[in-house]
């Protein structure tokens, strides 16, 4: 998304300004559930009784839910964990094949299962949930840009989509991994997916976006992949600039600076104005600058509709992917943008 100027804040502050960044709370459940099998190689369980439309259904999402939050954890993200097969799924399917020296077919064929499960960590962890999760506040936000000026804070605009950011998971899945569970009170217990207590990212050498296949990579010096994720990546107005730039500065909890100028599909009547902080900024809650002006990697409200959707140019994530790649950079790294 174009953007005229970000005020810059202490990179320091980053990790503790998200919400979903912070030290979790998750521990790991071993429910006795073929989502979450108690055999460390994750696999399903078989059943005595006769396969139905509704039981084959339910073992495909539990599969490819532990194959999300394997990828997850692998950081070779699927973008927002729904436990289903999409394009950001098999994208990163194929990144980790490439990356694992398999067949790349963006399938979670027998060798790739085996592959994603020599992390055997269950696929579900418990989670208490905490007065903050529930404290808010939570408010709807306007869709216009003039309207969104006028709010002190761009915060969740509910509880579960905060809890969604926080384990990188779509709301609705998190309601239905947790039936009966009252998710309005504080030390409820739930059922989350299982993406905490992963090691830390290494630094970045090299950043590279590639736009046709929606993702972005980051290398280490030696020219290894260390972790992909699902972009957005421009449109026919704003095609992405492909070149080679450099990072300027890396700065969270932004405050958005709107220029209508900027946009082609501004509103008429649209005037400059000043977007508070918050995960519904229209950048999200991390601001990578680039050298070319106007142009950044950020991250995103809508974290379902990355790698699906167009963007204004600019390089989206979902915000807790941001969060992680600006914990991997710093300025003076070189961005490659690709077709």
């Amino acid at each position: 998304m174009k953007n005229s100027q970000i005020r810059p804040l202490l990179f320091a502050t980053l990790m503790a300004a998200l919400p979903f960044a912070q030290a979790q709370q998750a521990a790991p459940a071993q429910p006795a559930s073929p989502a979450n099998p108690a055999n460390p190689a994750g696999t399903l369980q078989a059943t005595p009784q006769a396969a139905t439309p509704a039981s084959t259904k339910q073992a495909e999402f539990e599969r490819y839910l532990r194959a999300q939050v394997l990828l997850d954890r692998a950081r070779f993200s699927p973008g927002e964990i729904d436990g289903a097969y999409g394009s950001n799924t098999r994208q990163a399917l194929s990144g980790f094949q490439a990356a694992r020296k398999l067949p790349v077919t963006g399938k979670l064929d027998a060798a790739t299962w085996n592959a994603l499960n020599a992390d055997n960590a269950p696929t579900l962890a418990s989670y208490t949930l905490a007065e903050s999760d529930l404290a808010g506040p939570f408010e709807k936000i306007p869709s216009e840009m003039m309207d969104k000026a006028k709010l002190k804070e761009l915060g969740y605009e509910t509880m579960l989509e905060g809890l969604g950011e926080k384990f990188h998971a779509k709301p609705s899945m998190l309601e239905r991994l947790n039936p009966g569970k009252d998710l309005s009170r504080a030390g409820e217990q739930i059922v989350v997916p299982n993406v905490s207590g992963k090691t830390p990212l290494a630094k970045a050498s090299k950043v590279v976006v590639k736009g046709s296949a929606r993702i972005l990579q980051l290398f280490d010096a030696s020219g290894a992949l260390l972790a992909q994720y699902p972009v957005s990546t421009g449109s026919a107005n704003d095609p992405l600039p492909v070149g080679t730039w450099k990072i300027e500065g890396v700065h969270a909890n932004p405050t958005y600076y709107y220029n209508p100028k900027l946009f082609w599909d501004a509103e008429p009547g649209d005037k400059k104005a000043k977007i508070a902080p918050g995960p519904n900024n229209p950048v999200g809650v991390v601001w990578i600058d680039l050298s070319k002006p106007h142009y950044g990697i950020h991250g995103t409200p809508v974290p379902g509709n990355v790698g699906k959707t167009e963007s204004h140019g600019c390089i989206r994530l979902t915000n807790w992917s941001a969060a992680e790649v600006a914990s991997a950079v710093a300025a003076g790294l070189e961005v490659v943008l690709q077709e």
